[in-house]
């Protein structure tokens, strides 16, 4: 066998290892490549300001975990402690409300009182207060879970910032990989997923905000349903639906027809319609002009489908693969393209 035969089989295996050793920790580490990649502009920040590769990572990782993972940590508590002091009479009294509702209901929505009274007929609030502790205790496991699997993205956010510069050029060097589409890959993955990550975040804040300022009027936990609606929304379509519909229904059924017609008509059309389709174009552009200034801008559906994608196959974090994924399809395709072009002008 010959030498380099012999090396690229050896490599293999030994790339075979160290996939199988780390096995458990890849979606970590990818997340927090790619996370990396997405905020390059604020580790860049900090590191005019400090001139110190360490202390810019430390900070970014620090920023990171107080805006994104502490946010999460909050609801994921709270709404543990929230279901373990359930109220049994509570859930009852909203069993008796919502059928005494659908009782009085116009003959044109027989329909749907009828699949209203069929759920409510499935549903048992003395049984579900008695498995409160267990829904309680399910959450606490996956809160334990998800953050220690956070602690494991953060560490290697912060690994990914410090030795990614390093990381990168050696791996450059040893796929012998053209230095201009090299750069050109990483320039289109730099430029998109920071729009993306940073049009995410800034949608999140801004319309968690406006739910929670609204519930707080009502009298409830403003931080904790903001948080909550947040994250919802970064679901597509229905991810603010997901939030005010059942709190709508809470009201109601407690009584509150003014609070539910409230909740359901300032979500629609002062978050749905104002903020999501005047606003928000407006903060992503703010974002592109302002902190990214890609060359190349990708189409928004084709960004919006690839988070949907993202989210079915990978799940949360998919939000954050899915247009990566669909970002290096599309730069691999410009090279190809570009690659027949460059041999003819030679």
């Amino acid at each position: 066998m010959k030498r380099e035969h012999f090396t690229i089989v050896l490599l293999l295996v030994v790339s075979y290892g160290m996939y199988r050793l780390y096995e458990p920790f890849w979606m970590s580490i990818i997340v927090a490549s790619l996370l990396a990649i997405s905020t390059h502009h604020i580790q860049m920040g900090f590191f005019n300001l400090t001139r110190s590769r360490f202390w810019a990572s430390m900070l970014s990782t620090l920023i990171l975990s107080l805006l994104f993972f502490a946010p999460l940590g909050y609801f994921l508590f709270h709404f543990s402690v929230l279901l373990q002091h359930l109220d049994p009479a509570l859930l009852e009294k909203i069993d008796i409300n919502m059928r005494d509702k659908i009782a009085h209901l116009p003959p044109m929505l027989s329909n749907i009182e009828a699949k209203i009274e069929l759920s409510l007929n499935r549903f048992n609030a003395t049984t579900f207060a008695q498995h409160s502790l267990d829904y309680a205790s399910q959450l606490g496991g996956f809160a334990v879970s998800f953050l220690s699997h956070t602690v494991f993205i953060l560490a290697f956010y912060f690994v990914a910032l410090y030795y990614g510069k390093d990381i990168l050029e050696f791996f450059k060097r040893s796929a012998h990989f053209p230095q201009q589409e090299s750069t050109l890959i990483m320039f289109e993955m730099r430029a998109s997923m920071s729009v993306v990550f940073y049009s995410i975040l800034a949608t999140a804040v801004f319309e968690g905000a406006l739910f929670g300022l609204a519930v707080e009027y009502m009298g409830y936990n403003g931080l904790l349903f903001g948080i909550m609606f947040g994250f919802a929304s970064l679901i597509p379509i229905i991810g603010g639906a997901i939030m005010w519909l059942p709190f709508a229904l809470f009201e109601f059924s407690m009584g509150h027809t003014d609070n539910a017609l409230f909740i359901a008509s300032y979500t629609i059309v002062v978050i749905s319609i104002i903020a999501d389709t005047f606003v928000k174009p407006v903060i992503i552009k703010i974002i592109n002009q302002k902190l990214i200034r890609p060359q190349d801008k990708i189409n928004e559906l084709i960004i919006f489908f690839a988070i949907i994608a993202g989210l079915a196959t990978f799940g949360f974090w998919g939000m954050i693969i899915g247009p990566a994924i669909t970002v290096l399809f599309l730069t691999m395709l410009r090279i190809t393209e570009a690659a027949p072009q460059e041999e003819t002008t030679r």
